[in-house]
């Protein structure tokens, strides 16, 4: 494989910025890249970077012989300053000397192929990065760890245990004795069980790890956009008195506590003739249905239109906020919480109120977060496992029932990745960020 790099940090101005480089033979560029070539393995090291000749930066240098990297191979990494001059230099320098830009996921991919991780780990790497909660984190360092795979290894061995059984009742049926294994049934119902009871803890990541969606709506000029740009902590949205100023879709994203919620203003909810302003009231309809959590914004002057909003919502989760208490803070009863999204009073409650909705999340019953490809893969095992029982119960067609065993046995191996093929590879990796 060709010596690859890539910038592992985002490419924004930042206190610090890390290429990293992998292939057997990418340390022979180290003494015209840092003019020496006597670099300790697994030593942070600090040396001048040139380019062309001309010191680009003093730069932090990190090496990793094969035995010991990430991929299974020659790597080293690049610690710069995060200004956006020195990446390009570092890169123009990377690129010069023959080196090719990593595809996204090709470290990983790499650690994959040559044997430092299995394939269910490579996913974990990109869970973690995906994860948008602390269960999350967790869940995923669990199978980042191993100890999904451990799992899925052990319930291999005991298929494989079963079906060497039954092969030798195969090799003794015509003997005249009668040599029946009479713990074979009770053995793979055992299995059976011990199967179930892995899969009820595992649930899908798709389940459980979107992102928490939160659709702001309200009438026209209520203070939507202005509490869409608090919970913020900077002016996304544009604040207007002129009603109707709201006509596009705004997303943006937030972190509190532990949660990242995806938040969306839209456009406020009247009767108008602007064929814009219209549409943009269309997609705030085709937002709710998309919404994990709608957040209605009203203010003193709005209330009338309480109830009309919540039929619209329907049986989504709706929270029903009162802003500008500021203007007006009488007591108003069928609202959730009172806010002034000009002084920011309320907003803690606010945003407790809102992560309240995601708390009850079922990743509590969770012992590891799976995909798609794996309850199909499982799912499949079982099922085989279940025939071979049935066949061994009935007494005949041992010969089956080991196949059956065997299938069963093939279906983790892909799960782990004993058994791949490039179609998958390609569908995995392509997913993972640039640099890693």
């Amino acid at each position: 494989m060709s010596v690859v790099y890539a910038l592992a940090t985002p490419a924004h101005k930042s206190a610090i910025c890390i290429f990293r480089v992998t292939g057997n033979g990418c340390l022979k560029s180290l003494k015209s890249l840092f003019g020496t070539s006597d670099i300790s393995s697994r030593v942070f090291s600090v040396r001048p970077f040139y380019n062309s000749g001309l010191l680009v930066d003093t730069v932090g240098v990190l090496v990793f012989d094969g035995s010991k990297s990430y991929t299974g191979e020659d790597s080293f990494e690049i610690h710069a300053h995060g200004g956006l001059g020195v990446m390009a230099l570092i890169e123009e320098a990377l690129s010069g000397i023959g080196f090719d830009e990593a595809p996204p996921g090709e470290f990983t991919k790499r650690a994959f192929l040559n044997g430092k991780i299995d394939l269910n780990e490579a996913e974990s790497v990109l869970d973690v990065i995906d994860s948008t909660n602390t269960e999350d984190v967790y869940l995923s360092s669990k199978s980042l760890s191993g100890d999904f795979s451990r799992e899925v290894h052990e319930l291999s061995d005991d298929i494989n245990s079963l079906r060497m059984r039954v092969e030798g009742e195969i090799d003794f049926s015509d003997e005249e004795e009668d040599f029946m294994d009479e713990d074979i049934v009770s053995d793979v119902s055992v299995l059976i069980s011990k199967f179930d009871l892995f899969l009820s803890g595992c649930k899908n990541r798709k389940n459980l790890s979107a992102k928490n969606k939160v659709v702001f709506i309200g009438p026209t000029n209520s203070g939507k956009s202005s509490t869409f740009n608090r919970l913020l902590g900077f002016e996304r949205a544009l604040i207007s008195d002129t009603p109707g100023t709201t006509r596009d879709i705004i997303e943006s994203e937030v972190f509190y506590e532990s949660f990242s919620f995806s938040l969306f203003d839209t456009a406020g909810l009247r009767e108008t003739s602007d064929t814009i302003e219209a549409k943009g009231i269309d997609l705030t309809k085709n937002e709710i249905v998309n919404a994990d959590v709608v957040v209605g914004v009203f203010d003193p002057s709005s209330l009338s239109r309480l109830e009309e909003f919540s039929s619209l919502v329907g049986e989504k989760p709706f929270l029903k906020v009162l802003n500008k208490i500021d203007v007006d803070d009488s007591e108003v009863a069928s609202f959730d919480c009172r806010i002034s999204a000009k002084t920011g009073e309320g907003f803690e409650d606010f945003k407790e109120q809102i992560t309240a909705f995601f708390k009850t999340s079922l990743q509590k019953d969770a012992t590891f977060l799976v995909r798609d490809r794996h309850i199909s893969l499982f799912n499949n095992s079982i099922s085989s496992i279940k025939k071979a029982l049935t066949i061994i119960q009935s007494g005949d067609g041992l010969e089956v029932a080991a196949e059956e065993l065997k299938i069963a046995r093939s279906c983790l191996d892909v799960v782990v990745g004993k058994k791949t093929s490039d179609q998958l590879l390609g569908d995995i990796f392509s997913s993972f960020c640039i640099g890693k």
